[in-house]
Formats: structure tokens, sequence, C-alpha cells
């Protein structure tokens, strides 16, 4: 139903992994969910390049934001096939392992996307917090990653709601080739 709906050829489409279903537990479950997911990939795959589309998943974390989401931890996406990019979402990913820049350094290769947020509330990068976004930055480059760094976050109140907009009147930006 996204590639009907979605903007066409050449676009990125956002995978989702599933949930764990209510009342279930986890571990019971994940042998399955893991090969239902890689099985969807897989089709998925096979539509998306009849669209010259690429499909990003991203693990989100369970402690915080979906206690149910099935994917949520980088090291559960090395196991995927590669028909997919990941997208990596330094919030979740800070809040389910933390050592970011290793975590970085070891799946740069199938990361197909960034996303930012500071840690622990979600809220502007430049906001107080446990991320250091320039040292990221700075890494992001040295490793080679020339794409586009979105943010996905809660606006600490209308001060910073309204600075952080007057900051995004800038063109998107992108790390150097």
């Amino acid at each position: 139903q996204g590639m009907e709906a979605g903007p066409g050829r050449g676009s990125t489409i956002h995978l989702m992994a599933g949930r764990v279903p209510p009342g279930t537990d986890r571990a019971a479950v994940a042998g399955e969910m893991e090969t239902t997911f890689i099985e969807n990939l897989r089709y998925a795959a096979a539509l998306l390049a009849q669209e010259d589309m690429i499909g990003l998943v991203e693990p989100i974390n369970n402690r915080i934001t979906d206690p149910s989401y099935y994917l949520n931890t980088p090291h559960q996406g090395k196991a995927l096939p590669k028909v997919s990019f990941r997208g990596e979402d330094l919030f979740h990913c800070q809040i389910m392992d933390g050592n970011l820049s290793c975590n970085l350094e070891t799946y740069f290769p199938l990361i197909g996307h960034i996303q930012i947020a500071q840690v622990p509330g979600r809220h502007e990068p430049d906001s107080p917090g446990e991320l250091n976004f320039p040292y990221i930055f700075e890494l992001l480059e040295s490793l080679g990653y020339t794409g586009y760094v979105g943010c996905e976050y809660a606006p600490k109140g209308e001060w910073a709601r309204s600075r952080w907009r007057k900051r995004s009147k800038q063109p998107p930006h992108r790390l150097p080739n």
C-alpha cells in the first residue's frame, strides 16, 4: 500500500518490522518473528526493485518509545538480508546500546540514513543531553557519510520551536562528498 501512495521511482520507503503480540513472551517468538520479517523484506525488495525504490529499516528502542516493537537494537539489523538499507536513529541506538562511535563504525556499511535527536528527552540536537553532535558529525564525515541527517524530535516549548525553525530555513545540509 505504501508504494501505491508513496512518492514513486527513486524514493525511499520505511519498512516496519512489526510488534510482538500483546501478552506474548518476546523470547518465545523471536525466531518466528525474525523469519517472517526476513521473508517480508525479501518480498518487499523485489517490489521495490521494480519501482527503483529503496527500503529502509530502523531499529526502534523498546525501553521508551515502543515496548512491543520487534527490531530494537543495532545488532539485530546485521542479521537482515542485504535487501534494504538501515536507518540509524542515534536516539534509539543510544537508548538501547550506547557506544555510538563503535556502532557507527561497525555498521556503517549497512547504514543508508542517519536520524538524530538529543537523549534522554528526544529534544532538539542542540539541547542539553548525552550526545555530542559535533563529534558525531565529524565521525560520520570521516566514515564517508554523504547523505542527509534527519531530525525527529519533540521541541521543548515555544522558544525552542521558534529558534530551531529559524535555523531550518537554511537549505538541507549534506556532509561533503
